[in-house]
């Protein structure tokens, strides 16, 4: 009897070790993140009054103090560090333009979060390995790859930073930031509070403006977020880098989205970017090398109307081919033959240098 009962417990003891180490194995260190309350432009200034970040943990967390600052997707402020998984919001703000409050409450999307920060997406070459770069890793699979990667500078980027971007009418836009790297979480609807006196109070009791100097100075008539709307509109494409030079050697691409996203591309996969849903491209940037001392930056800044009525009549899984000239000095921009209007197009010389450079 006593041998059973010491071969239950040691088989006991040892599912409870399989368990720990399973969950050893399992577990992320919890995130730790900068928040940026971001609007289109200055003159869309909203102002948080009561703010929570939920998050998995139960961490407390919120925004920044103050209030939305940058452009759309970008706040160009960073904040004290915040701690724990964002899963979703309840944010009360004054829209300055509007003389409205909004209160937002969204939960976000648990699994694509979950997702999201298990990533580290590559921004540059790696120093430290020979390894072949991907768009990014996970960390879950590879917990080493800070020392394996970044000993030598920093190639991945982990989540670090959680962007709210507020535009007209209650739209809001959530980004999760890599980095340069930016993937959008979502867009939510925040609600108009109609007695709004409580957090009128709260607000008016704290800034030297009152509200009525506000409303004479800042608001806005006939506001609404149909432009932001429609940067949300998506298209199966992908970027298609070419010169008739023979020497051409592509590096990097880097592409700023009219919906706030950005993405960036490096070798190997530059070569032959994945076709995938992406928005509207705002500026497209890349460098590339003809030979020894000719190494260039070449620049694409696109027109929303025009980029986007091409990419909508194009069908599906269709290529944007920007051409470079084969003596470096221009480039022209098609999709299935049809030329691309763009607002326009730099070359520079460029001192960076890659791995495969000349």
């Amino acid at each position: 009897m006593d041998k059973w009962k010491a071969l239950i417990i040691a088989l006991g003891m040892l599912q409870l070790m399989n368990c720990q180490d399973m969950k050893k194995k399992d577990d992320m260190p919890m995130p730790t993140y900068d928040v940026q309350i971001s609007h289109p432009w200055n003159n869309y200034l909203i102002t948080p009054v009561e703010d929570k970040i939920i998050t998995l943990e139960g961490i407390p967390a919120g925004l920044p103090y103050g209030s939305s600052s940058g452009t759309w997707g970008d706040s160009g402020k960073g904040f004290t560090e915040q701690s724990g998984t964002p899963i979703g919001a309840d944010i009360v703000y004054f829209s300055r333009y509007e003389d409205a409050f909004y209160h937002l409450k969204a939960d976000f999307p648990k699994d694509k979060v979950l997702d999201l920060i298990q990533r580290a997406y590559a921004n540059n070459e790696s120093d430290s390995s020979d390894e072949p770069l991907k768009e990014f890793i996970n960390i879950k699979e590879e917990p080493d790859y800070n020392e394996k990667y970044n000993k030598a500078g920093m190639a991945y980027y982990k989540f670090g930073t959680l962007v709210f971007g507020f535009a007209p009418k209650g739209m809001v836009v959530v980004w999760i930031k890599f980095g340069y790297v930016s993937v959008q979480l979502g867009e939510f609807q925040a609600e108009v509070v109609k007695d709004d006196k409580k957090y009128a109070d709260k607000l008016f009791s704290k800034i030297s403006q009152t509200r009525e100097e506000i409303k004479k100075n800042m608001f806005i008539p006939d506001v609404s977020s149909k432009e932001w709307k429609d940067y949300q509109k998506r298209y199966f494409w992908s970027p298609n880098i070419i010169s008739g030079n023979k020497d051409f050697r592509l590096f990097k691409i880097q592409s700023e989205y009219y919906n706030g996203e950005r993405e960036i591309m490096l070798r190997p996969w530059v070569l032959k970017p994945p076709m995938k849903e992406r928005a509207v491209p705002k500026e497209i940037t890349f460098f590339w090398e003809t030979g020894k001392g000719q190494a260039y930056e070449g620049r694409v800044f696109f027109n929303w109307e025009n980029a986007n009525e091409v990419l909508e009549k194009s069908g599906k899984d269709f290529k944007l081919n920007i051409k470079v000239a084969p003596d470096n000095t221009n480039m022209e921009i098609m999709i299935n033959e049809q030329k691309v209007s763009v607002d326009s197009t730099r070359i520079y010389p460029s001192d960076l240098t890659f791995k495969e450079s000349y």
